[in-house]
């Protein structure tokens, strides 16, 4: 627990260790260590996979819940926990208030973890299985490459004026100036948001 909330899940969840908890990979050690108890006693799988897949998302800046904003291990990593699980807009901005109340005023790092976790809700709805921005622009992955409203994702491509291509391999490529990790951030979330919309409204239509 300490190696995990100190040096993040980089080498275990991803490509390379990192200062902070990445793409929110707490969640998905938790997640990992829970079915491999639940093996190891014989158990059946206690959860479906295809309800259960979570988003990647790579913005390239820190997100934690760092230790001078909460100083007792056990407490971050139940937030971490509880974070996982949180549903929608509403439950985030009711857990912000939360940390707000009983710790102070958030710390950068906090507001981004939140938005990530916000992206990660737009990423599955839209289904999305993974998300890398940079600051030249982003790559997103559809998930089993398909998409629930192909026409509306043309349409959308159309609209970007040359700036967005759906590669042979089926990712989704937008290029962006996004000097700034914030701006990144922002830019993903908003894309993330039209996309979830776009997806919606073929599920509506059985596409």
């Amino acid at each position: 627990s300490h190696d995990l909330d100190i040096r993040g899940a980089g080498n275990l969840l991803g490509d390379e260790q990192s200062g902070h908890i990445r793409e929110v990979g707490i969640e998905l050690y938790q997640q990992m260590l829970e079915e491999a108890v639940a093996q190891a006693r014989g158990l059946e799988d206690f959860s479906s996979a295809d309800e259960d897949w979570s988003p990647q998302i790579g913005i390239g800046m820190a997100v934690s819940i760092p230790e001078k904003y909460v100083a007792d291990l056990n407490v971050r990593m139940q937030l971490y926990r509880r974070l996982s699980r949180l549903v929608g807009s509403k439950e985030i901005d009711a857990f912000a208030t939360e940390l707000i109340d009983r710790f102070g005023v958030l710390p950068n790092e906090v507001e981004n973890l939140l938005t990530i976790v916000a992206v990660k809700q737009l990423s599955k709805r839209a289904g999305v299985n993974k998300v890398e921005a940079g600051p030249k622009g982003a790559v997103i992955s559809f998930r089993n490459n398909e998409f629930a409203n192909p026409a509306g994702l043309v349409s959308f491509i159309n609209d970007q004026a040359g700036t967005a291509v759906l590669r042979p391999d089926h990712k989704l490529v937008l290029k962006r100036f996004w000097e700034e990790p914030e701006e990144r951030l922002r830019g993903i979330r908003f894309i993330m948001s039209e996309i979830a919309k776009m997806a919606e409204i073929g599920f509506e239509n059985g596409s």
